[in-house]
């Protein structure tokens, strides 16, 4: 009798933390989540049976079987995979709405099918005859490149054991429900739980897998945090639906450096790989206009030269706004006090807006001598030569620090036909490489300024 008590206990797990009660609670005393406790069964207590485990092996051997990457044939998209896809990695692709996430796999898994690969696409959102049509719109059709609507996790990992694809692609990871779970698809627990599944198949079988993740109104990916922990890599899929360009950034990889980017130009005929992203990005800019200056920047292992526009006019609120488009806002409102403060600049009663051209977004801290040019040339009213590029981090006490890859920078800039750069004063002084483009070193916002003026 106290055997079948004991059967048939129920118990609640938080679908966020993995706390357990007794009981039913509104909130989880654990990590204060507000109705995350779900109703399962509680596990039976018995005789355990015997474990299987992989023998250990001295960590000399580990390298001995080494399994070759596979190369997309998409230069841009090897770039941030950190040369291609490793077996066994699992990738997670985040990016709003719309963006260009299933354009992407579309090519991705077209690419491995040309030279000779089986691929599987596994949608859950759309049918079977909206995929066929958009892969014939991106001549993405093959016969190596195979597809399946589905939407249960068992009968995914069925399909890809019996079918052993080069690649499998599930789009999306919000979509997938397990039956050994009753919450709904896109819950918490169905999307740890659907994802665990995945990344065990990967690891026992060398198959690589790409999940496709939406993102919430904040940016951030959807579901439990941890999902990003279980993946190898983490891609952000970045841009405007009103612009062209869209970004393919890594935020996480296991196989690769982080923070590299791809840069692709969405056309009628799909996602066009930029290799130039440089010359792009400036193609639009205007000369001899106040506000406007070219920032040599680092993406990863990559410079790009972006444009990074100012416009500072008076006010007519009460309070002045500040907006940055690309750009930390904060870092910002940061640099104009700095301006103030240091260069003695009236920017209280003026708003200003402050714009990083082509889309896309810039976190290194060299964007810092960037925007101080900006917003000096727009509030004076006096263009920067436009044969000049700028690179720097501007210190709280105004002092223009050094940055790193100064050479790869300044290469950029040359390349591109400028003819003047100017850098932190600690960077000149340890530059080696001999170049045609003039070196200016600046040590402190008050001497940026009397160059600039």
């Amino acid at each position: 009798m106290a055997a079948r008590k004991n059967k048939n206990t129920i118990e609640f797990s938080c679908a966020e933390c993995g706390f357990i009660s007794a009981k039913w609670l509104g909130r989880c005393p654990e990590c204060g989540q507000w109705d995350s406790l779900v109703e399962r069964r509680a596990p039976t207590s018995g005789v355990s049976k015997p474990v299987k485990f992989a023998a250990p092996r001295p960590l000399s051997r580990a390298a001995e079987q080494h399994l070759a990457r596979a190369v997309t044939g998409i230069e841009e998209l090897d770039r941030v995979l950190g040369g291609g896809i490793v077996p066994g990695a699992v990738i997670l692709i985040g990016g709003d709405p719309g963006i260009g996430k299933s354009t992407l796999l579309l090519h991705m898994l077209s690419s491995l099918a040309v030279q000779g690969s089986k691929v599987l696409y596994v949608t859950g959102e759309e049918s079977a005859h909206q995929i066929g049509i958009r892969a014939e719109r991106l001549a993405a059709l093959h016969d190596n490149h195979y597809l399946a609507t589905e939407s249960s996790v068992e009968a995914i990992l069925a399909m890809a054991r019996e079918m052993k694809p080069a690649l499998l692609a599930v789009d999306s990871i919000q979509t997938l429900t397990s039956a050994e779970h009753p919450s709904a698809a896109g819950s918490i627990t169905q999307v740890r739980e659907s994802a665990a599944r995945l990344v065990e198949l990967a690891k026992q079988e060398d198959i690589p897998v790409v999940l496709v993740g939406h993102v919430t109104k904040e940016g951030t990916l959807a579901g439990p945090r941890i999902l990003e922990h279980m993946v190898d890599t983490v891609l952000y899929f970045e841009g405007d639906r009103n612009h062209v360009f869209r970004i393919l950034r890594t935020v996480k990889n296991r196989f690769g450096s982080t923070n590299e980017i791809g840069v692709f130009e969405m056309k009628e005929e799909g996602l066009v790989q930029v290799t130039n992203p440089s010359e792009i990005f400036l193609a639009e800019r205007p000369l001899d206009v106040a506000g406007s200056v070219v920032l040599a920047s680092m993406e990863g292992t990559r410079p790009i030269l972006v444009e990074v526009q100012a416009l500072v006019s008076p006010t007519n609120l009460g309070t002045a706004r500040r907006t940055a488009i690309g750009a930390d806002p904060q870092r910002l409102s940061l640099l104009c006090a700095i301006l103030e403060k240091k260069a003695g600049m009236d920017l209280y009663g003026h708003d200003i807006f402050l714009n990083i051209a082509g889309g896309i977004r810039i976190d290194e801290p060299a964007l810092d001598l960037g925007v101080i040019c900006a917003l000096s040339s727009s509030l004076l009213d006096k263009p920067v030569p436009p044969d000049t590029a700028v690179c720097g981090e501007v210190g709280l006490a105004g002092e223009i620090r050094a940055v790193a890859n100064i050479e790869l920078r300044i290469r950029e800039a040359e390349r591109l036909g400028f003819s003047r750069i100017i850098v932190p004063k600690t960077n000149f002084d340890r530059i080696k490489a001999r170049t045609r483009i003039a070196r200016v070193g600046v040590a402190s916002v008050h001497e940026f300024m009397e160059i600039l003026s």
